[in-house]
């Protein structure tokens, strides 16, 4: 299987991770069609989602292209599963502190 049919598996199977959790989601590609959507199109407010999906994978490249791909005011997320382990997610301290914040912020 080539890389790029293994992203676009990795992108639908996040997407379906999300709506089992109550989220809106679907691959990003396969509606807009540019190179510049977002991997999943999802109803969390405030976040770009970056899939990756692979056995060997290198934290800051995808990081720094979730920073890249993210529109303003979004807190970039990395989201990585290799085969037979459950879905991480990777976001910058700085960034996570900001969310916790505003988690509790509304909880209040």
């Amino acid at each position: 299987m080539n890389s790029r049919d293994k992203g676009k598996r990795g992108e639908l199977e996040f997407a379906a991770f999300l709506r089992g959790h109550g989220y809106e989601a679907r691959r990003g590609q396969q509606f807009s069609g540019g190179h510049d959507s977002p991997d999943v199109v999802h109803s969390i407010p405030g976040i770009h989602v970056e899939v990756k999906r692979v056995e060997n994978f290198s934290l800051y490249p995808a990081l720094d292209q979730a920073e890249r791909d993210r529109q303003d005011g979004q807190v970039p997320v990395v989201f990585h599963r290799r085969n037979h382990k459950p879905w991480v997610a990777i976001v910058d301290a700085g960034d996570f502190i900001k969310l916790l914040k505003e988690a509790n912020a509304n909880a209040k």
